[in-house]
């Protein structure tokens, strides 16, 4: 993995292309392997970053007690939508680090290996 900063034209293309049909899935073969731990390490930046503090805390609380159901329906929804914000953001950072640290593997040059190559 390169470490520079890369350009928002760059940014925008390597984005694009993640569209590609079946682009995704061998990451997505690579996290459902590693989901467990990838979770504890999700929870632990979570947690050391303090995301989920007692401000938190008092918003979720704030959230579930509004008396008008929709009141209260609508600030648990953009808890929520936060919360998943949030959690793919660090999710994303914790991916970048993975992705580095498995450069640092020795043979991490050669080209990847499918299950069609045996």
């Amino acid at each position: 993995m390169v470490d520079r900063a890369y350009t928002d034209a760059e940014l925008d293309e390597a984005i694009a292309a993640l569209t590609a049909p079946q682009r995704l899935k061998e990451a997505q073969d690579l996290v459902t392997r590693a989901a467990p731990s990838l979770q504890r390490v999700l929870a632990t930046a979570l947690r050391e970053g303090g995301w989920f503090d007692l401000g938190h805390d008092q918003a979720l609380r704030e959230a579930t007690s509004r008396e008008d159901p929709g009141e209260r329906v609508r600030d648990v929804q953009t808890l929520l939508a936060d919360e998943t914000r949030l959690g793919m953001l660090v999710g994303v950072a914790v991916g970048f680090e993975l992705a580095r640290e498995l450069a640092r593997v020795p043979g991490a040059d050669s080209p990847p290996t499918t299950k069609e190559d045996g």
